[in-house]
């Protein structure tokens, strides 16, 4: 065997892929469940231009986790405690663009600071440090499956919630303001619903990847629609497809799961681009501003 088909053997692995299929069950369910709510959250990270804040959260979503996994403790809940700590500061304290990519700039290094520092005290095995950084595919057990849906069904409730107002306030802050709408309450609940994606999305696409699920897909979907019902649909059904032909491309091989789900999301954002700009070319029809349904 030559060193290409090495490489391709251990990139695409088919072996006994239908025995394998039955390990991935729950990785398959929450990753359905993390492609809804993040191609949804997606939608408003895009209109408020919150991308930084996404890689910000999660850094400090990785020092949760790895901090429970030195002490044992449920990965996914201390996952969620650092994002929210960081959502909530960055909502509080970054209330203006300025000041919030300075509370971004600070919340980053001190959050992967903190990570590494517990992934170097851990003494067990690698591949759980390795996990938290560039995501995992079969290690979703039974508790972390709870945890996960669990979340999953809070965040769709809140953005079912104050979907309306949020994209008034996301599409127009001060008209909206002038109306009545608590503009502020909205952008700090966001925040902490943006908090508790960013640490699902760790669990499966690892903490250095996580704009992958929740920035791309939306920002693909914009390219091609403006329509306040059509962009969430087609973020939603390109995270699903990103992250659960991830799961299946990977299951089979000796390769993390984020490279797979970057490739898928980056294809379908690069074909979603092409396609606008097309479409703008032949057609003249030109993308706008998302505004509330």
């Amino acid at each position: 065997m030559t060193l290409a088909d090495g490489i391709w053997h251990q990139i695409f692995s088919f072996d006994n892929y239908s025995e394998l299929l039955t390990l991935v069950r729950n990785s398959l369910i929450a990753g359905a469940a993390l492609g809804l709510v993040g191609g949804l959250a997606g939608v408003f990270v895009i209109m408020r231009d919150l991308p930084f804040a996404v890689h910000g959260i999660s850094e400090l979503s990785f020092a949760g986790a790895s901090a429970a996994l030195l002490m044992e403790l449920n990965i996914v809940a201390g996952s969620i405690v650092g994002s929210l700590v960081a959502a909530g500061a960055i909502g509080v304290l970054g209330a203006r663009a300025r000041d919030r990519n300075s509370v971004i700039g600070i919340l980053m290094p001190f959050g992967l600071g903190l990570g590494v520092l517990f992934l170097a005290l851990y003494k067990g095995r690698a591949a759980n440090k390795f996990g938290l950084l560039t995501g995992q595919i079969v290690a979703v057990d039974t508790p972390q499956m709870t945890w996960l849906l669990g979340t999953s069904a809070l965040v769709l409730v809140v953005l079912a919630v104050i979907w309306r107002p949020l994209a008034f306030a996301s599409a127009d802050p001060d008209v909206a303001e002038a109306r009545g709408v608590p503009v502020r309450a909205l952008s700090l609940a966001f925040m902490l619903v943006l908090g508790l994606t960013v640490a699902l999305s760790v669990q499966i696409v690892g903490a250095l990847l996580v704009l992958t699920l929740v920035v791309t897909p939306a920002a693909a979907a914009a390219r091609v629609t403006a329509s306040p019902v059509l962009l969430p649909l087609l973020s939603v059904v390109f995270a699903v497809v990103s992250i659960e032909g991830g799961i299946l491309l990977a299951m089979g091989s000796s390769i993390p799961i984020s490279p797979y789900v970057t490739t898928i999301s980056f294809t379908i954002y690069v074909v979603c681009r092409l396609a606008g700009r097309y479409r703008t070319r032949r057609w003249g029809v030109r993308r706008s501003t998302p505004q509330p349904a």
